[in-house]
């Protein structure tokens, strides 16, 4: 009962981002189904996990595609949600909070969906197919401190390949992915932390301009330039570059190195040897500081911060902390289900096999609305996903107590002091979804319109109260 009601006070703020006070009661149902159920078969499994009958599969349907619901203010009102109730544990490192950004490619073999196309996956994971039919998205989240261990808290993803809707559009995936963060307006400063990938004038200008900075991996073959030393006497421009660096040459000169212990998340025991190198960089034209860091068993790599104030043993610890995002990713595609959607386009036109890119520019209006219908119930259902996940994690911290009291269970791996997992919890509230109908304010709209809705042939929770 505990945890529905604190589900249930989350739910409310998300009021504002729905024009139909329907709509909002059906965000609710989704929201909760996504909480509790067991199997991940697309929408058909969210009415059996509530019990309820099967003429509201198609209400499922219509709440995705429905217009009513104003997809960035939800994105918003969540962020400010998740900031306002996790204030005490948001990491801050220099009085900044802490970001990750990834991008994930989940695969669709669907011929009827827009923005599918082929894509190449980089992981050097041999359990992952080189290239695969799918949605390449891009994604933000929060770093939370629980005891002593991190998770990533999401808070938004976004489809930001295969639909080009005009021939002018020239953003990359970088120019997508600063505007996805600048969309979420944190009044916070933050550190951004993200891959080699992201490192590029198209991130760090636009983050130093909004009072925010980037921690990312660089590739070896980098180069920087030194300061000009020589005084300018001639003519023309004076020179803004120095002496050009191979960044990975410095690595020869082992008498730059200091020996420290790592400060990478889970490691003990273990020394690694770092150097830190302030130059310019060409992409910026600003400069920016290097860690070059030499690990006894992953290697050599080098780091990049663009905030010179910042300790080089605080970016190592801020970027090992950086895969927790995929730790994220993990739980949305196995526990959660945030990817699992399936929604076809009947009157769309079928991809090819070795398909691309989906241009649309010459393409009529009424195509192109159903195009932009149907890619907005993709991240509808992303979205709301992405709430389910983020909402488990807040239980998890908030309330560990209540959580592990209704699993009711054994678990092999239960440490103390470690915040339960978006799987544990989610088995928590199905535990205590019974006794949420049964004792819960009857006029509570959410238990009301379940209990209006409910079949109880169908509805094991119904089965349970009685």
């Amino acid at each position: 009962m505990e945890l529905w009601m604190f589900w249930w006070s989350l739910v409310m703020e998300f009021r504002p981002a729905f024009s139909r006070y329907r709509t909002f009661l059906w965000f609710g149902v989704v929201l909760s189904a996504m909480c509790i159920r067991m199997d991940h078969r697309f929408v058909t499994c969210m009415p059996r996990a509530l019990g309820l009958p099967p003429c509201c599969y198609e209400r499922f349907l219509g709440f995705f595609h429905s217009s009513a619901v104003q997809l960035e203010l939800l994105t918003k009102l969540w962020t400010n949600l998740a900031m306002r109730i996790a204030k005490h544990k948001l990491l801050r490192v220099n009085g900044r909070i802490v970001l990750l950004a990834d991008g994930i490619k989940v695969a669709k073999s669907g011929r009827k969906m827009p923005a599918v196309k082929k894509l190449h996956q980089e992981s050097q994971n041999n359990s992952k197919p080189e290239y695969i039919y799918g949605h390449s998205c891009q994604a933000i989240a929060l770093v939370i401190q629980a005891a002593s261990t991190f998770f990533a808290l999401p808070l938004c993803s976004r489809i930001h390949e295969g639909l080009v809707f005009s021939n002018r559009d020239k953003r990359t995936l970088l120019d997508k992915l600063v505007a996805l963060f600048l969309s979420l307006d944190i009044q916070q400063s933050c550190y951004l932390v993200a891959d080699a990938y992201y490192a590029s004038s198209k991130i760090i200008r636009p983050l130093i301009a909004c009072g925010h900075h980037l921690i990312a991996a660089v590739r070896k073959n980098a180069v920087a330039y030194e300061n000009p030393t020589t005084s300018y006497s001639g003519r023309g421009r004076p020179r803004k570059y120095g002496a050009k660096i191979q960044l990975r040459d410095l690595f020869n000169d082992t008498t730059q190195f200091i020996a420290a212990p790592s400060p990478v998340y889970g490691e003990t025991k273990t020394d690694i040897l770092y150097r830190t190198v302030d130059l310019l960089w060409r992409p910026v034209g600003i400069t920016v500081r290097f860690v070059l860091v030499s690990h006894p068993s992953r290697g050599k790599v080098i780091f990049l911060c663009s905030d010179l104030t910042l300790q080089p043993i605080e970016i190592i610890r801020l970027y090992g902390i950086r895969f927790k995002i995929e730790v994220s990713f993990k739980q949305a595609i196995h526990t959660i289900g945030t990817y699992c959607y399936h929604f076809w386009m009947a009157a769309m036109n079928p991809i090819p096999r070795r398909s691309g890119d989906q241009y649309l520019h010459r393409k009529s209006e009424p195509y192109r609305r159903q195009v932009r219908r149907k890619f907005a119930a993709y991240h509808c259902h992303i979205q709301v996903g992405i709430i389910a996940q983020g909402v488990l994690q807040l239980i998890a911290v908030i309330h560990p107590e209540a959580v592990w009291k209704s699993f009711a269970s054994w678990l092999r791996t239960k440490r103390p002091g470690i915040p339960p997992s978006e799987w544990v919890v989610s088995i928590a509230l199905r535990n205590a979804f019974p006794y949420f109908l049964a004792d819960a304010d009857p006029e509570l709209p959410l238990t009301k319109f379940l209990h209006e809705n409910m079949d109880p042939e169908m509805a094991v929770p119904l089965r349970l109260i009685a």
